[in-house]
C-alpha cells in the first residue's frame, strides 16, 4: 500500500497514489474522509474562506500516469485531467478548439493558471472552462468504484442538478470529438462548411481573479449557401451551473445567417437561461446579460 507522503496535528495526512489500483484501494481504505487534489487551487480559498473544513486526508493525484497532457486518440482530442490551465492556453493541438482557450486565459491570474488544472475548473461545478466545453460536446472519463465511466459534460452537470453524482468518483481526463469538416469536392455529398464563427465571452466584478457574474460560449458552422448546419450555445456563471441553450440553438440552426438574428438570439437566451440572484447580481439580470452577449456577439461575428 502506498504511503502516506506528509501530513502531521490539524494538518491533513496527504497520499501520492502512484496508479489507479494504488489510488482505488486509497478510496476504499480511508472511507470518504478525504479530498482529492491537483492544484489545490480552489480548496484552499474555500478552506480559508471557511467554506468546506480541512479533511483528515488528501489523496494527490500529481502521480497518476496519463493523467496530463494533450494528445489525440482516434478521432477525440484528450486533455489529460491534471493538464494545467496554463498548459491548455498555449498547446498547440488546443488551437483547433478557440472558444476552450480563451476560456483558459479568462480563468483568474497567470500564477493560478500555473497551479489550477482543466479538471479542477470541472469538477468545481461551476468553472469558467465549462461553457466552453459544454459547445464541443465534451466527454468526462471517470474512474469510479465499477472502474472507468464515460459520461457527457452534460449530463455529468445533470447529476448535480438531481443529487446523482458520486462524490468518489475521480475525472480522469475530457475527450472532444473531432469532426473532420474540410470542403468537399463536386460530387462528394458532404455539406460543405464555408465558416466557422465561435466566441467566448465573460463578464466578471472586475477583470480578473474574480469569479464571473456571467460566461457565454458560442459555436456554429455556416454552409456555402449561408444557412447554419451546427450551433451550439452555453451560459453559466458565477456559483451557477452552465448549461448547453438548447431552445436557442434551434432557433438559429437551418436558417440564413443575418445580423438580424442577433436580437432574436437574445431575447430568447433570456427566456431560457437558468441563473440565479446573490448579493452581486439578480437573477434578471444575469438573463439579460447572457441574452445581451450572445446577441452583440453573433452581431459582431456577422458583420466582420
Amino acid at each position: 500500500m502506498v504511503m502516506p507522503a506528509y501530513g502531521s496535528g490539524a494538518q491533513p495526512t496527504v497520499w501520492q497514489p502512484v496508479n489507479l489500483d494504488e489510488l482505488q484501494a486509497l478510496k476504499n481504505e480511508l472511507s470518504g474522509k478525504y479530498y482529492f487534489a491537483a492544484g489545490t487551487t480552489l480548496l484552499r480559498t474555500q478552506w480559508e474562506g471557511g467554506l468546506v473544513p480541512v479533511p483528515e486526508h488528501m489523496i494527490s493525484l500529481a502521480r497518476i500516469p496519463d493523467a496530463s497532457g494533450v494528445y489525440v486518440d482516434g478521432d477525440d482530442l484528450v486533455i489529460g485531467a491534471l493538464t494545467r490551465l496554463s498548459h491548455c492556453a498555449t498547446d498547440v493541438l488546443l488551437q483547433q478548439l478557440p472558444i476552450l482557450q480563451s476560456a483558459m486565459n479568462a480563468i483568474a491570474a497567470p500564477s493560478i493558471r500555473n497551479l489550477a488544472t482543466i479538471g479542477g475548473n470541472i469538477v468545481s461545478g461551476v468553472g469558467d472552462s465549462i461553457p466552453a466545453l459544454l459547445v464541443y460536446d465534451a466527454q468526462l472519463y471517470w474512474l469510479t468504484d465499477n472502474g472507468m465511466e464515460m459520461r457527457s459534460l452534460s449530463s455529468w452537470l445533470n447529476g448535480g442538478r438531481d443529487g446523482s453524482r458520486n462524490p468518489n468518483d475521480v475525472l480522469m481526463r475530457i475527450h472532444i470529438p473531432m469532426e473532420n469538416t474540410p470542403l468537399p469536392d463536386a460530387n462528394s455529398e458532404q455539406t460543405a462548411v464555408a465558416r466557422e464563427i465561435s466566441f467566448y465571452r465573460k463578464l466578471g466584478r472586475r477583470e480578473t481573479f474574480t469569479a464571473s457574474l456571467v460566461t457565454i460560449a458560442f459555436h456554429g458552422e455556416v454552409d456555402i449557401d449561408g444557412h447554419w448546419i451546427k450551433i451550439a450555445i452555453a451560459a453559466g456563471g458565477g456559483s451557477g451551473m452552465a448549461m448547453r441553450l438548447t431552445e436557442s440553438e434551434k432557433l438559429l440552426l437551418g436558417g440564413e445567417t443575418s445580423v438580424m438574428q442577433a436580437s432574436s438570439l437574445a431575447a430568447s437566451v433570456m427566456a431560457e437561461f437558468v441563473t440565479y440572484s446573490d448579493a452581486f447580481a439578480t437573477e434578471e439580470y444575469r438573463k439579460q446579460t447572457a441574452g445581451n452577449m450572445l446577441g452583440a456577439g453573433l452581431w459582431e461575428a456577422l458583420r466582420s
